[in-house]
């Protein structure tokens, strides 16, 4: 056979099967038997093996190969994947419904979808070609995980259209597969998995793209990440070109024009989800219109446009063995109900937070009582009544103890407040807690510190205080348990780059009673420099927006202690940085920066600095960044392998700076 026709009998069977694969995986309607299917693959390896030089990276013969993977690369999205915010109850969604009333009128469409529950992932085409694949990750940066995705039978290797674009989906877990690997794993005595959302994540996650294909995964498409090439002006018309591009979307989405219809879409579901061959936990809620989506915007985490209705929370039946105390980096005391296990919306349940000792007196809970527990929004395990009717009177009263359960010191409860606390500074509890508080991302953000390696350390009495943090030598974090020669590296390397954070994730790090991220944020743009915030008086404080009573009391307070003095002076010598690291606002309105009062987008991949920082820097100049290009655009800043968002940024006119100029721009 002559390379030509071997050629053009490989096109013919890769089209046949392309087409057998995608009417039995997306439209579930096979038309003709397995082995029929089976034969005609096995003539397409044959000829591919006898001509390897013709194998394509869209043969359907490509599903599964290559070697195991040492680790998964990160991957940085295009659009980031936000989260959506979360409604329990009818009242949310009618609030919902009238925020977009008071924002955009009365003239709109609600789309409404099953939220299934599963993996959230990102789909990269190129000229119709799938070429990557990821995680959502934090929502800015992802995992690769493109070896395991291409196992997935319903997501084609190439698309009807050679469209070049980033679509969003979530993988899952079909029931009926669910059931038949935790059959398989019972049989060889392995762990079972806890439910379909956590076997197709753990199933995603394996280095080896063989273990995923053996897991019979599946996907529904939900979006893309830009619709600016694509030319449709509503999120439906969006799934339909999905649709109609070969990609598997959810067929029971339905269009509302009142929120009347969609409460009777919701219902419908409530109802019905048992039915489905697939998990879902709730109804997501967007505005159809593109446009108005556009107007109506985002906030940081949420896009206001959508909302997630979450179903109901299952409740069971267990007993409450005992009891158990901890103590929190404030001192608060946290007592947990141990429980029976019981599996709860598909997991196994052994703890459930009684808050205080207020809500254990108002439910009346006893140790050795059976009790209804739920996970609030099918995540947070929490007690929902006693069934005082079971009673046998062998059950225990509990009562709240006196001393701190850590360092035997006496609790108080401070006025205007529900909770215990131990008020002792050295207590080792607090300490601890304060340390993992401390390293955590939204404070100083060391990466390689975690629960774990703070508990070691302090028991190996390393660190007593966040000072020492920045004193530790690479021999003595060799002397933790499962610490190599690379991770002390790392971790020590990690370490240093913090010290240059600005003031607000040093104050939000300190754990200063009442202030938040924000607080951090406004009191660092105010004070500049940690030496004038720890001066500043009450009156003071209280002059800066959003600082009220209670945390300026707490600031003052705080500075007061010596022991504080003494840290912060520690921090100093070590080379931690005490200022504020962006100008004010007043300095901001004077500024001649190129980014004041201009809205910019990143896109691509940065070499120097992260998202998350350049957005800070650039804020900091007076710009609001925002995550996706529009004739709003001022200015756009394009990393390495930068995409549609570059793409559409040009055709608009929009200014394009590298990463280069950006980083001239920030040093000027």
């Amino acid at each position: 056979m002559t390379s030509e026709k071997a050629e053009l009998q490989l096109k013919e069977l890769q089209n046949l099967l392309n087409k057998y694969n995608y009417e039995y995986h997306v439209l579930d309607n096979p038309t003709i038997p397995d082995a029929e299917y089976d034969k005609l693959m096995k003539q397409l390896t044959d000829l591919e093996k006898a001509y390897p030089e013709l194998i394509t990276p869209d043969s359907p013969s490509q599903r599964v190969g290559g070697a195991a993977l040492s680790a998964f690369e990160k991957v940085t999205h295009e659009t980031p994947m936000l989260s959506l915010g979360n409604a329990f109850s009818e009242a949310d969604i009618r609030d919902f419904d009238r925020r977009i009333r008071q924002a955009i009128g009365d003239k709109f469409t609600y789309i409404c979808e099953l939220k299934i529950d599963g993996l959230a992932v990102s789909l990269s085409y190129e000229e119709g070609l799938f070429i990557k694949g990821s995680t959502r990750g934090d929502g800015e940066i992802g995992e690769d995980i493109t070896a395991n995705l291409r196992t997935i039978r319903s997501i084609p290797l190439r698309l009807n259209e050679p469209y070049t674009f980033e679509v969003r989906g979530e993988a899952y877990m079909p029931k009926r597969s669910f059931l038949q690997l935790n059959k398989m794993r019972a049989e060889k005595e392995e762990m079972l998995f806890a439910n379909p959302r956590n076997a197709a994540a753990g199933s995603l996650r394996q280095l080896d793209p063989r273990i995923a294909a053996s897991r019979n995964l599946d996907i529904f498409l939900y979006g893309m990440g830009n619709y600016g090439t694509t030319g449709v002006a509503t999120h439906s018309a969006g799934l339909n070109l999905l649709e109609d591009l070969g990609l598997k979307v959810n067929k029971e989405r339905k269009k509302c024009a009142t929120v009347e219809e969609v409460m009777n879409y919701i219902e419908k579901w409530t109802v019905e989800r048992p039915e489905l061959d697939y998990e879902i936990d709730g109804i997501v809620i967007k505005v159809d219109s593109l446009d108005q989506q556009d107007e109506l915007g985002a906030t940081a985490r949420t896009p206001r446009w959508a909302i997630a209705y979450k179903f109901p929370a299952e409740e069971v039946v267990t007993k409450l063995t005992s009891i158990e105390l901890s103590v929190g980096r404030t001192g608060v005391i946290t007592p947990t109900a141990i429980l029976e296990p019981v599996t709860v919306a598909g997991t196994t349940v052994q703890r459930a937070s009684l808050h205080n000792e207020d809500i254990i007196k108002e439910k009346d809970v006893m140790l050795g009582d059976w009790v209804v527990i739920r996970k609030a929004g099918d995540i947070i395990p929490e007690i929902v009544n006693v069934l005082a009717e079971r009673r046998t009177g062998e059950e225990i009263a509990f009562s709240m103890p006196t001393e701190c359960p850590d360092c035997a010191s006496e609790l108080v409860r401070l006025e205007g407040e529900v909770a215990l606390r131990c008020i002792n500074p050295k207590c080792p509890a607090q300490r601890r807690e304060s340390l993992i508080h401390f390293v955590s991302r939204n404070a100083m953000n060391i990466e390689g510190m975690g629960e774990k390696v703070i508990g070691q350390m302090f028991d190996h009495a390393l660190i007593k205080d966040a000072a020492d943090i920045y004193f530790l030598t690479k021999d003595q974090l060799l002397s933790l348990e499962r610490m190599g020669e690379k991770s002390a590296t790392n971790l020590l390397t990690s370490i240093d780059i913090s010290k240059g954070n600005s003031l607000e994730k040093l104050l939000f790090g300190l754990g200063i009673r009442h202030v938040g991220a924000k607080a951090a944020k406004t009191l660092a743009e105010h004070f500049e420099s940690m030496d004038r915030l720890s001066t500043a008086t009450e009156e003071e404080l209280l002059t800066v927006p959003e600082i009220g009573d209670k945390m300026a009391d707490a600031i003052v307070t705080y500075f007061e202690n010596e022991e504080v003095e003494q840290l912060i002076s520690e921090l100093k010598s070590a080379g931690v940085n005490m200022n504020y690291l962006g100008i004010k606002r007043q300095q901001i309105e004077d500024s001649d920066s190129v980014f004041n009062e201009k809205t910019v987008v990143l896109t691509g991949k940065l070499e120097q600095l992260t998202r998350n920082e350049a957005k800070e820097k650039i804020e900091a100049l007076g710009g609001n960044v925002s995550g996706s290009v529009s004739k709003k655009t001022d200015i756009l800043i394009a990393g390495a392998d930068a995409g549609s968002k570059l793409t559409k940024a040009i055709d608009l006119g929009i200014e394009v700076l590298s990463e280069e100029k950006l980083l001239e721009e920030l040093k000027e």
